[in-house]
């Protein structure tokens, strides 16, 4: 199997159970499974096998879903972004920004003060212009 053939196919299936996981029915389904299993807490007298059950079904879950709905939430950000670019490309905002989250955190904090300073220098020339109306 081809990497990109092999990547499609995960990133198809990380949808799909992203999806899954994230609907209604299956948050009760799991509810439904934990009640029974401490239901049946007396009848196995609480040993250490049927804790062990729901220890292992949890961390084998969880550690997968872990890769599953990283992918996910990669592809919405890359996707996020290639939108926001495409934004920025057609508009009059600043080409320079095109990429920005490839940058360093302190880079990114640095971008982030310098805008901020500048938008409170464009609402300062707004309020002016208003009082001068």
């Amino acid at each position: 199997m081809k990497g990109s053939s092999a990547s499609h196919l995960f990133s198809r299936f990380a949808s799909t159970m992203s999806e899954l996981a994230g609907r209604p029915v299956t948050f009760a389904l799991a509810v439904s499974l934990v009640f029974l299993w401490a239901v049946t807490g007396p009848i196995f007298g609480f040993s250490e096998t049927w804790q062990l059950v729901i220890n292992t079904a949890t961390t084998i879950v969880t550690f997968l879903m872990v890769f599953v709905l990283q992918n996910s939430q990669n592809r919405d950000g890359r996707a996020l972004q290639a939108k926001i670019d495409e934004l920025i490309l057609t508009s009059e905002a600043q080409n320079k920004f095109i990429g920005i989250e490839k940058l360093d955190e302190e880079e990114i904090r640095q971008v982030s003060e310098a805008l901020a300073e500048k938008a409170e220098e464009l609402e300062e020339v707004a309020e002016e212009k208003s009082e001068s109306r």
